[in-house]
């Protein structure tokens, strides 16, 4: 049997934990000013982004869509931080990776 001391400190941190999260998951905007090469470009009118929320990849991860998560910061960023499987094309280069990029498959640019 757990004490109550116990199950007070394992809910205390679990609650912290949980706080945690929910504060570092708030929504990142992007910041053209680090990119200023690309902040004006527009996209060639056969191209039509969907923009999508963090909730609607979840969703259709879990129905089985398999995307292609594409990282176009910078090297250094990727290596500091990404997600899980992502494949790094820096903006830069992008036009390089695209030809690569399978056309059966969504991609999801971050």
């Amino acid at each position: 049997m757990i004490s109550r001391a116990l199950r007070r400190k394992t809910f205390s941190a679990l609650a912290g934990c949980a706080l945690a999260l929910s504060l570092s998951l708030t929504t990142a905007h992007a910041d053209p000013s680090k990119y200023p090469q690309f902040a004006q470009q527009s996209l060639p009118e056969n191209v039509k982004p969907e923009f999508i929320g963090i909730e609607e990849l979840v969703r259709q991860l879990k129905a089985g869509v398999k995307p292609v998560i594409v990282d176009v910061r910078t090297a250094e960023e990727f290596r500091e931080a990404h997600i899980l499987s992502a494949v790094s094309a820096p903006l830069a280069e992008f036009k390089n990776y695209l030809k690569s990029m399978p056309r059966d498959r969504l991609l999801v640019l971050y």
